[in-house]
């Protein structure tokens, strides 16, 4: 390695290496090892082949100053020929060392990020909602993602490179000592004047690569939330294009400004290493040669002491920087194992059990519940925070209790923020009551199996989520074994079959980010197309005609019709007259059913649901928008 080489090492080690303060735990270090434990063997020879690399480097100019001695002292050509073939045979062995050892290296690296990626990704998998709600999807992608292969680097590149430095190190030194004391010391005293310039400038690029990338990060998040399609509307409806373009032409020069910065530092800062490197060299050429004309040394030790310099000075300063990197590399697990502590709220019991067959009732049994509070569901590093928010806990039902019987379709009606959707996702348990209980088919959901609850209870939410797949795959989300003719079947049942058979790929054809390349009420005949094809007894409505046009709400009113057919269903309605016909209405206000009956007992009751029906269709006949 060429002293330019170690110092640009040495640049980028401490450059990218993040100066972590805060100590790591012996807790850490014990989790570390367990999740390296099943890669005990692949970490043992990874060590072993980079310790013989690193012996092997230094066999090699010692040689090269026996060739040299036996050409000055008119040894036999053979001694010379047979040096020269050791030496090109210890290349070979050292190049197919370094091969297998990067190839080892590699199998043992990305083993640990799949089961460090996987590990996360299925703990986030059971996080509850309110998880998502208030955690930035960036922040938690970079878990995955960055933090991962920080903790993976530990592995697959600080370890090696510390043992293998170290090995390399106490050899050259000792090598160097036999041949010659004084230029060992000479090169130790030097030292200092490679490795602090590199500590110092390396902070200040650090500073300079922070800030591009605060910037970078800056620029993409405004490019994503004005490049999406929402974004990209609102801008075109509301938004200054030539204020916008300034804005971000004023970054984009910033960061312009700050990578000339860095790139005439980098410069300036090689250049003196190299200088320093090659004023060493020929301070040890020069102490070398008058040492060897004095008959002090051979010239043979000469010309080994100045290979085995690059071997002293290369591991050293990489030694320097070692401990940033491996504090790096650990600050990185423990960020990982901060997801993976978080406590998942809602937990499946080890003896759930399934759903019985057949037609099921559900029964709300005085439940109270209250959001849980940041602390409990969240980090603060997730929402980008200096601190999280303390507020929630608030008790928002209290004492809600109804059932609805096999085949009853129940309505949840009342004021926006009254608590609809609260109780809506307690039945599929996407949160937990705090008190009192939710039974589907007289068993507590907390009680039953994750599967089971899944494909007995079905919901469709007004804002028609879909992946940025195609039709096909958001369906199949569904129900994974289902058949081509399951497929057309639930989308004629949908009334949507007619519209996928026009598209240009058919089923194949993928539907944008959200959904988006199709209408609201064509997304929400998707999602309905979903659910009917899960086949689910219980069906959650939340909402699904809300923000629908006329023409688009009857084609999706015609879909729920279908979809609620024989089922136990619970629906949120925005507008009353779709839920005349309903078994059972329950008007919510304030966490608490004030009201119940049909839609003609509640009429003649004359309370709340009365005046809500009063406010919706007196005048002209026009919705007055009330969220119901």
């Amino acid at each position: 390695m060429s002293m330019e080489t170690t110092a640009w090492a040495q640049l980028r080690s401490v450059m990218t290496a993040e100066d972590e303060r805060r100590p790591v735990t012996r807790d850490t270090l014990r989790r570390i090892g367990a999740f390296a434990g099943p890669h005990r063997r692949k970490l043992i020879l990874f060590l072993l082949l980079g310790t013989a690399t690193a012996a092997l480097a230094v066999a090699t100019p010692v040689l090269a100053g026996r060739v040299v001695n036996t050409i000055v002292s008119g040894g036999a050509p053979d001694t010379v020929v047979r040096l020269a073939l050791l030496i090109a045979l210890i290349a070979v062995v050292e190049a197919a060392l370094g091969v297998l050892g990067r190839r080892l290296s590699a199998a043992l690296g990305e083993d640990l990020i799949l089961g460090l990626r996987t590990a996360v990704f299925d703990h986030v998998q059971r996080m509850p909602v309110a998880f998502f709600t208030r955690t930035r999807t960036g922040a938690l992608v970079s878990r995955l993602n960055n933090d991962v292969i920080g903790a993976q680097r530990a592995f697959s590149s600080t370890l090696s490179t510390v043992v293998a430095n170290v090995v390399t190190l106490v050899l050259t030194l000792g090598v160097m000592l036999t041949l010659s004391w004084q230029i060992t010391l000479l090169a130790l005293v030097l030292l200092p004047v490679f490795v602090i310039p590199a500590r110092r400038m390396g902070r200040r690029m650090a500073g300079l690569q922070r800030e591009a990338a605060t910037l970078n990060a800056a620029m993409g998040t405004r490019m994503t939330e004005r490049f999406s399609a929402p974004g990209a509307t609102l801008v075109k409806l509301f938004g200054r294009p030539e204020e916008e373009s300034e804005e971000f032409a004023v970054r984009a020069r910033r960061v312009r400004d700050i990578g000339v910065r860095t790139a005439t530092a980098q410069t300036v800062f090689i250049t003196a290493l190299t200088l320093v490197s090659a004023l060493a060299l020929a301070l040890v050429y020069g102490l070398g040669g008058r040492l060897a004309l004095s008959g002090t040394l051979d010239a043979g030790a000469v010309v080994a002491l100045a290979l085995l310099l690059t071997r002293l000075y290369a591991p050293l300063t990489s030694l320097a920087g070692a401990r940033v990197e491996v504090m790096s590399a650990l600050v990185s697990f423990e960020r990982v194992f901060e997801v993976l502590d978080l406590d998942p709220l809602i937990r499946e019991k080890p003896d759930a059990r399934a759903v019985p067959e057949g037609p099921v009732a559900v029964e709300f049994d005085d439940v109270r519940f209250g959001y849980p509070s940041a602390d409990k569901v969240s980090l603060a590093s997730l929402e980008e925070v200096a601190a999280l928010d303390t507020r929630g806990g608030e008790e928002v039902l209290h004492g809600v209790s109804f059932r609805a019987e096999p085949g009853q379709t129940v309505a949840l009606v009342g004021s926006s923020g009254a608590g609809k959707s609260t109780i809506a996702a307690l039945l599929p348990r996407l949160y937990d009551v705090d008190a009192g209980a939710v039974r589907v088919g007289g068993t507590d959901v907390r009680d039953l199996s994750a599967a089971s609850l899944r494909a007995t209870v079905g919901m469709v939410t007004q804002d028609g989520h879909l992946f940025h797949d195609t039709v096909r795959a958001n369906l199949l989300l569904a129900r994974p074994d289902a058949g081509e003719q399951d497929l057309w079947d639930a989308l004629r049942r949908a009334r949507l079959d007619a519209l996928v058979r026009a598209l240009p790929d058919g089923l194949d054809t993928v539907v944008g980010e959200r959904g988006y390349r199709l209408s609201g009420g064509e997304r929400q005949r998707m999602t309905i197309a979903r659910l009917l094809l899960a086949r689910q007894r219980v069906v959650v409505l939340d909402e699904a005609t809300a923000h629908l046009d006329n023409t688009s709400e009857a084609a999706v009113q015609e879909a729920l019709g279908e979809a609620l057919e024989g089922r136990t269903a619970l629906v949120i309605a925005h507008r009353l007259s779709t839920v005349r016909a309903a078994d059972l209405i329950l008007v919510v206000e304030a966490g608490r059913v004030v009201e119940r009956g049909t839609h003609e007992e509640l009429l003649d009751a004359g309370g709340r649901y009365a005046e809500l029906y009063r406010t919706q269709f007196e005048g002209e006949g026009v919705d007055a928008g009330v969220s119901v």
